[in-house]
């Protein structure tokens, strides 16, 4: 199937010297956009090869990525290239450095710096350029998506991303809570983080399990911390109650002094390890004989 493929691509790329280019024909070529709440897309089809597609991810900028079926990229590292296109003989290639080629379908991702560049180059009839080697022979390889169409798909998908959540769920699925001295309220700081949670859980319905860990530094005597980190944990359970999350879904256990985040020898270090843990899960339905999630040493659950 390889033979085709390549003889496909050089009859539809624009011919570079002495590179296996691959680029979908200027009448042909579309931008689509995709996403939802947690993530938006905007990609160009690359005749013979697979997609060329900015990504970006609820919480996160956005980054650039190849897909390819075929492994066609040698090991190694790709240059990336913002390259002007044949009618701005006054322009020169703008260089954006190397991206690290991996085996996958995805064949890199970008950095977002990087990204950031190919849009703005699109936007001024640029296009996004990766010249690497083939694997076999090393052969140079040269894959260009072309700006044309760019425009209204970009506002596209700058109304997409203007819709994305402000987080992403593994950057909240485990969540740190700081409390106070000798405290179990919670602070502005700790309810705008729990508002995030919220905002998230009300997006996604599969997220259907929250483990709440309380723990306390060594101030106090063993059981006036145990008590206290219960006290946190129960503030936070709360907290979640009270804006709409179903109490079943919700674990407490509280540790005291039992699981530090780092040492108790200085003031500032305590303050890290007072806190509750807010940790999310993503469970399949639990069967009548499937056992509870077992509890670290020590812990005990409400």
């Amino acid at each position: 199937m390889r033979l085709p493929l390549l003889v496909l691509a050089s009859l539809l790329a624009a011919p570079t010297a002495c590179a296996l280019t691959f680029q979908t024909r200027l009448e042909r070529v579309e931008w689509q956009v995709q996403g939802d709440r947690f993530e938006c897309r905007l990609a160009q089809p690359v005749t013979g090869l697979g997609t060329g597609e900015f990504v970006r991810r609820a919480g996160e900028e956005a980054v650039f990525r190849l897909r390819s079926q075929e492994r066609w990229f040698g090991d190694g590292s790709a240059t990336l290239l913002a390259a002007a296109a044949p009618w701005q003989p006054n322009r020169s290639d703008i260089a954006l450095g190397q991206v690290r080629i991996r085996a996958g379908e995805v064949v890199f991702d970008s950095s977002p710096y990087q990204a950031g560049r190919l849009l703005s180059g699109l936007l001024e009839g640029r296009s996004p350029v990766v010249r690497h080697r083939t694997r076999h022979g090393s052969e140079p390889l040269e894959v260009r998506l072309l700006p044309a169409r760019f425009a209204s798909a970009y506002e596209e998908y700058l109304a997409c991303s203007s819709r994305l959540l402000p987080v992403n769920f593994d950057q909240i699925r485990q969540t740190q809570l700081p409390f106070s001295t000798a405290g179990a309220d919670l602070d502005d700081a700790a309810k705008a983080r729990l508002d995030l949670v919220l905002q998230f859980l009300a997006a996604d319905p599969s997220v259907n399990r929250i483990y709440l860990d309380g723990h306390s530094d060594n101030s106090g005597d063993r059981l006036t911390n145990r008590e206290l980190s219960r006290r946190r944990a129960l503030a936070v359970r709360d907290y979640l109650m009270a804006n709409g999350i179903d109490e079943s879904s919700i674990t407490v256990r509280f540790h005291g002094e039992r699981y530090p985040l780092v040492a108790n020898s200085s003031p500032a270090n305590r303050a890290k390890n007072r806190r509750v843990t807010l940790q999310l899960e993503r469970e399949v339905v639990a069967s009548a004989t499937e056992e509870q999630r077992p509890l670290p040493a020590g812990a005990r659950a409400l």
